[in-house]
């Protein structure tokens, strides 16, 4: 791994990509913000910054939501839906953490793009 070049606080660039992700877009604005010159790592921080903003927003958009509702009746759907986005959330830092470390500059439809025109 000599070879591949360093990132942000002198970590590999595969790592440092992967760490983006592992607290969602705390870890991405931190290291959006101290690196300069890694367009890899750059590109999995502001992927990571818009895309876990993007869920924790929604989330807490659909908890009040389903707060309100609840007395309508259909507060218990909204509840559901809400998990569901969890669960994607999930299933979405699992999968970029992943192709991170492997060194794939895996972009998701449309946040991809986004994070390409500013990374």
């Amino acid at each position: 791994m000599a070879n591949e070049p360093e990132a942000t606080f002198g970590l590999d660039e595969n790592l440092a990509g992967a760490l983006c992700y592992v607290l969602g877009f705390i870890t991405g604005a931190i290291f959006y913000l101290s690196e300069d010159e890694n367009e890899f790592v750059r590109f999995h921080a502001v992927q990571s910054i818009i895309t876990f903003l993007g869920i924790w927003i929604v989330s807490i958009v659909l908890g009040m939501l389903s707060g309100v509702l609840f007395f309508v009746g259909i507060g218990m759907l909204m509840g559901l839906v809400t998990t569901l986005i969890y669960l994607i959330g999930l299933a979405l830092w699992l999968l970029l953490m992943f192709k991170a470390y492997e060194g794939e500059r895996y972009k998701l439809p449309l946040v991809g793009r986004m994070a390409e025109k500013h990374a």
